[in-house]
């Protein structure tokens, strides 16, 4: 049974598009999801895991003051690690894993940010559960999103 991973890593190398990720919620689990993709090391450029606030503002570029729990955050994270690595597609996980709130932010609230060469954004995730929980959720959510950031790409090559 071919897994959302498995999706990823078939369009990737029959599209020729490389992929970066950039981390916060999540500390690599995402880019270890993703490098057991097929092939990896050909479409995987890498990712940056983006913890603390000063990395997330000089390597990646989100402006200071920035909610790092946001929609503005998670898309500039995915902006930001998609230009430093030279990617043609990428994303980012920002938010609360819990168990606790922080900053306001309820256990569960997560943001996943993307960017392709014509846009960004970001989409609101309100999970459940505890951190574990929250944490796989998010991989999968985010892969999802590769591979839609994917698809489209191999639509406008067509």
């Amino acid at each position: 049974m071919s897994t959302p991973t498995d999706r990823l890593a078939d369009l990737m190398r029959h599209r020729a598009l490389t992929v970066g990720v950039a981390e916060s919620l999540t500390c690599g689990l995402l880019a270890s999801e993703i490098g057991k993709g097929a092939d990896a090391a050909d479409w995987f450029a890498g990712g940056v895991v983006a913890y603390q606030t000063a990395v997330k503002e000089h390597v990646l570029g989100v402006p200071a003051g920035i909610d790092p729990c946001s929609a503005e955050c998670a898309a500039q994270l995915a902006r930001g690690v998609r230009e430093l690595l030279g990617a043609d597609i990428a994303v980012a996980t920002t938010g609360v894993g819990g168990p606790d709130s922080e900053d306001g932010h309820p256990p569960g609230t997560v943001f996943v940010g993307w960017a392709d060469a014509e846009d960004s954004g970001a989409e609101l995730l309100q999970l459940s559960g505890g951190p574990d929980d929250v944490l796989r959720t998010t991989v999968e959510r985010a892969v999802l999103r590769l591979v839609d950031l994917a698809e489209r790409a191999s639509a406008g090559m067509g």
